[in-house]
């Protein structure tokens, strides 16, 4: 049994010294045998519970996922400790001293007094950091582990701001028609893959130009059709898997109908 004093009530600091005892020669066998690469997946999980819980303004709920969260962050610098490449300490100190350079119209008198100009020099300020002297250089830096939507709005918004200038909604709109109405030759030529997602980045762009998230729009067309799919089960006269598809198409149009 490892020597720990229980308290009332925790800090970080004691969160840091928790994870090392689960990671000492006398902690957790589990804790022990993970790398940086086998709790990679969970250290995705708990940051998308976290936003499910900002989603469902669940305060409750965010409290303990943030705590999740924070949690695998300390998992990572304690093995990085072990190893002897950087510390929980590092990584505080770095991330503070990135905030108050990339605020200089808080720390270093520069003028920034809207949003935009403060995302300019934000921007101008990250470039110059990375040594990037172009936007093609800024767009390989995008994360590839991103969820394909969110990359690809990333990715735009870059060469937006590089002075790529995609169309207006009315064109951008009858381009992905064209692409859609495309598809089907696209598949019979052995080339699906490559149309489908030529559709989903002109979809994309469509989206940004109506000001809107094509990550959340997808969310949200998924909940709709949870809950339109969880209806037609209900009104359904038999199992699914018993009824024709003529049979489930007209079920289907009539629950959407109700929406």
């Amino acid at each position: 049994m490892i020597n720990f004093n229980p308290k009332d009530r925790y800090g970080f600091a004691d969160l840091v010294e928790i994870m090392a005892l689960l990671r000492s020669p006398e902690g957790c066998p589990w804790d022990r045998a993970q790398d940086h690469a086998s709790i990679r997946r969970n250290f995705i999980e708990e940051v998308y519970e976290a936003v499910d819980a900002i989603d469902q303004q669940d305060d409750a709920g965010l409290r303990e996922e943030l705590g999740d969260v924070m949690m695998q962050v300390v998992f990572h610098a304690q093995i990085a400790r072990e190893n002897g490449r950087f510390t929980i300490d590092d990584v505080t100190d770095e991330v503070c001293k990135k905030l108050i350079h990339r605020h200089p119209h808080i720390f270093a008198g520069v003028s920034a007094h809207t949003s935009e100009e403060v995302i300019r020099n934000w921007d101008a300020i990250k470039r110059q950091e990375k040594g990037q002297k172009n936007t093609a250089q800024t767009m390989e830096q995008i994360p590839h582990s991103l969820p394909a939507l969110m990359y690809a709005e990333k990715m735009q918004s870059r060469a937006q701001k590089g002075g790529f200038q995609w169309p207006a909604l009315p064109q951008a709109l009858e381009a992905l028609q064209q692409l859609a109405a495309g598809l089907g030759p696209a598949v019979e030529q052995g080339c699906g893959q490559q149309a489908l997602g030529d559709v989903l980045f002109a979809a994309v762009a469509a989206a940004r130009l109506c000001q809107a998230d094509p990550e959340e729009c997808l969310y949200r067309a998924s909940q709709r059709f949870l809950t339109q799919f969880g209806q037609m089960e209900e009104a359904a006269p038999a199992p699914l898997q018993e009824m024709t598809e003529a049979q489930q198409q007209a079920l289907w149009e009539q629950v959407k109908n109700r929406q």
